[in-house]
């Protein structure tokens, strides 16, 4: 079963959403995210590995088809994203400013790869989680 770290991802989406004339930095963000939750007392891990799972996750983002290249027109630079339909799906079901959050995340834990996108499609169709 894999498991994702949520607040990373939904940090990664969110950093998607703003990046029109920026590059993509998944090591930067990460970098940010520990210290965030440093700055709230809670525990960050170990920094090198949560930079290259950030990275790992900007691949396998992509790949699966959550965030595409941002189009030239709007800003896109080869270095930039935007997010598709599912990647906006995930990240309102993800999204830690939305109450009740916690049932869709632990939805998608029990799945044996919720970012499999047949899978994905599947959980987050059902309407308990939406």
């Amino acid at each position: 079963m894999t498991t994702y770290n949520w607040d990373l991802i939904e940090r990664l989406l969110h950093e998607v959403q703003n990046s029109a004339g920026d590059s993509f930095a998944p090591r930067k963000y990460a970098e940010q995210h520990a210290a965030e939750k440093a700055a709230a007392g809670e525990p960050t891990g170990n920094l090198d590995e949560l930079k290259v799972t950030a990275t790992e996750y900007e691949k396998l983002l992509l790949d699966r088809g959550f965030i595409e290249s941002r189009p030239e027109e709007e800003g896109g630079n080869g270095e930039n994203f935007v997010l598709t339909a599912r990647g906006s799906q995930l990240l309102s079901l993800i999204d830690s400013c939305i109450p009740g959050n916690d049932h869709p995340r632990q939805m998608l834990d029990e799945q044996s790869d919720a970012l499999d996108p047949t899978t994905f499609d599947e959980v987050a169709s059902k309407a308990q989680i939406a």
